[in-house]
């Protein structure tokens, strides 16, 4: 098998690929082999070496958290899939290769209402967008949304699931080109940041607050966005692109600065004035069982009726996997990114 390999944390100098022996499965697991490997930020934040779940292992590291392929090989102890089967799924690790090993409940069959691809970049984006919606969120109809990145892999799943649980959801984008894809996964209003205030527009669409705003920008807007919830609005966050270089070059100290200029919230001020703030990472739930199999049955319900669709993808080669970091890391991407093996 081959696999990308983070050497350790650092520069793109450190992204190798590697020959490894073929992996087997244990009692329980499923070997796939992989055709897509689709690609998050969190892939970034690794490579810097700052991704918190990722201090569970050792450098070097292979990332890669969702795929799509055909099932290779079947351990002891596990139905319901057949050698050949195009399946996707996710991974605590391992996806960027050409064989990953996963439990068997981390596994899917692809449905036909997606190409083998798309099913490489459904998993995290719309987990991600079904737990922080349902689960935090408790979304409902009449309640409105604001979405920060609304034109990002995340972002436009969260406009699609919160759109289906009959919310209005105003998106934020960062710059103007992103505006029509804001617009085609169902915002009703799309602040461009790039180009009016971003907090007076926002105040537009909601004169009360927010029943929910949904960050993955971090320190630059949490303030504000708390500031701007209606009573019993939460903030719920995700992400902390903001602290992080679009150049891919740490600066510590730009970084340190950014941390301790993070919004603390004080619960005894958030009771009195009826708000909540809430934080996840998908990869700790990949271990929860109950979790994947509620939110994935809900996700290809919603598949199923179309509310809603596959995102749009860009390919990239396997081997040209430090230029498909370059542009996650740069901003300036709509939709989802995949390595193709």
């Amino acid at each position: 098998m081959k696999h990308i390999v983070f050497q350790r944390p650092g520069g793109y100098d450190q992204v190798t690929i590697q020959e490894s022996p073929d992996l087997h499965p244990t009692k329980g697991q499923i070997v796939v082999n992989v055709e897509y490997a689709g690609m998050t930020y969190a892939e970034c934040i690794i490579r810097m070496g700052l991704y918190q779940s990722a201090k569970r292992h050792s450098y070097p590291i292979t990332p890669g958290f969702e795929f799509s392929g055909t099932v290779s090989e079947i351990g002891a102890g596990v139905s319901g899939f057949t050698t050949g089967q195009r399946v996707f799924g996710v991974s605590w690790f391992g996806a960027f290769a050409s064989q990953v090993c996963v439990p068997a409940y981390q596994l899917f069959p692809i449905p036909q209402e997606l190409s083998t691809v798309q099913a490489a970049t459904f998993t995290t984006a719309f987990l991600t967008a079904w737990f922080a919606a349902i689960k935090l969120g408790q979304s409902t109809y009449s309640m409105t949304a604001l979405v920060h990145s609304a034109a990002g892999g995340v972002g436009s799943a969260l406009v699609q699931v919160l759109k289906a649980n009959g919310c209005t959801v105003i998106g934020v984008v960062g710059s103007s080109n992103k505006i029509e894809a804001a617009k085609n996964v169902g915002c009703a209003e799309v602040i461009d940041k790039s180009t009016e205030p971003l907090w007076t527009a926002a105040k537009k669409y909601a004169l009360n607050g927010y029943d929910l705003v949904f960050d993955s920008t971090g320190v630059e807007t949490l303030k504000e966005g708390y500031r701007h919830l209606a009573p019993t609005g939460r903030l719920i966050t995700y992400g902390f692109a903001s602290m992080l270089p679009k150049s891919g070059r740490l600066n510590f100290v730009a970084l340190a600065i950014k941390f301790f200029k993070s919004p603390r919230f004080n619960p005894i001020r958030m009771a009195d004035e009826n708000k909540s703030v809430m934080a996840f990472n998908l990869s700790f739930l990949f271990d929860r069982k109950d979790v994947l199999k509620e939110g994935m049955s809900a996700l290809l319900e919603l598949l199923h009726q179309g509310h809603i669709t596959p995102l749009p993808v860009t390919e990239y080669a396997f081997a040209d996997v430090t230029n498909a970091l370059r542009a996650l890391e740069s901003g300036t991407s709509t939709g989802k990114l995949v390595l193709r093996i």
